[in-house]
């Protein structure tokens, strides 16, 4: 092909993605949430729809695709045409997935474009009300009287409370032995039994069990106190670890080959959304944080959690499925 054809295809198509980004969205948009309905992904996501909605002036029509620990939403997204059409909700599954599954072909970074770091809930390490401790300080220093004596529970292996709990035991040097579960309601029951002494689980799920005082909340792990357990110190606080945050967060992506102009309108949708002080409360009232930001911010936290969880997962011995 001439040099002089080459230049003229490559401006054809240019314009043409100019002319599509120029009216988009024309047309709904679908909302991909890799998770059944009705869990605490789907509810959040659920309200970024409505609000985008909206904002952009079409509506952000959810589809649930759960299964494989999130990664088959997340799949099908990967290989959706890159025009604005088909976003995708997604949660740390996004990373994980694809250092726990062996089946999972998509790279979350280079088969993704990312638009916005969207909300998150924050991790609390909570212990039954018969653990004799009732500050993390006291939990540490109890723990370490009893290496490897003592369980954290989890909803499963290599989810989110997994590792969350094998990142905490390591971080505050005390030994613990996992037990995984099939879902976070049979693990609760069991924490609430005493069978295990301690898990670290999402906000807007432990709180009816501090609240019926079933369990003890010792320290959230966000930057900042939650207005929700306002008397439960930051992990930051009570361990003396900086900076220290696990969030079961959630963000939007497009598939890659998005045009920058659409990623544009739809960053803008999500910030304009957060920008509204009823919809900010509607996700507090759940536990959540609301973030925002650029896609180029968005992206760069999805490089620190892919470096950081796979550390996590190589040095817990989890071995991909």
């Amino acid at each position: 092909m001439k040099l002089s054809r080459v230049f003229a295809v490559a401006l054809s198509l240019a314009a043409v993605q100019g002319h599509a980004a120029d009216v988009y969205p024309s047309k709904p948009i679908r909302m991909v949430i890799p998770f059944p309905a009705g869990g605490p992904t789907d509810v959040s996501g659920r309200l970024f729809a409505e609000a985008m909605s909206a904002k952009l002036g079409q509506q952000v029509i959810v589809e649930n695709k759960g299964g494989a620990g999130g990664t088959l939403g997340s799949a099908a997204v990967a290989v959706a045409a890159p025009d604005g059409y088909t976003i995708l909700y997604n949660t740390s599954s996004l990373l994980l997935g694809s250092m726990l599954y062996k089946a999972v072909k998509f790279d979350p970074l280079k088969d993704f474009i990312p638009v916005a770091r969207t909300a998150g809930t924050p991790l609390v390490v909570t212990v039954n009300p018969q653990v004799p401790a009732r500050t993390l300080a006291e939990f540490i220093a109890e723990a370490r009287k009893r290496p490897g004596q003592w369980n954290y529970a989890s909803s499963g292996s290599g989810v989110i409370d997994h590792l969350g709990g094998a990142l905490l035991t390591q971080r505050l040097e005390i030994s613990m032995t996992h037990i995984p579960y099939k879902g976070t309601a049979p693990a609760l029951v069991d924490l609430v039994g005493n069978s295990t002494q301690m898990m670290v689980t999402t906000l807007n799920t432990l709180l009816p069990f501090a609240r019926d005082k079933k369990l003890v909340p010792l320290a959230i792990a966000s930057l900042n106190r939650s207005p929700l357990l306002p008397d439960v110190p930051t992990v930051a606080e009570a361990a003396n670890l900086p900076n220290f945050e696990m969030t079961a967060w959630t963000g939007l992506v497009v598939p890659a080959g998005t045009p920058p102009a659409i990623v544009a309108k739809l960053n803008a949708a999500v910030n304009a959304s957060i920008a509204q002080k009823e919809f900010v409360d509607k996700l507090r009232a759940t536990g959540a944080e609301v973030y925002g930001g650029s896609s180029e911010e968005y992206a760069a936290y999805l490089r620190s959690e892919l470096a950081r969880w796979k550390s996590v997962i190589q040095s817990s011995g989890v071995t991909p499925q």
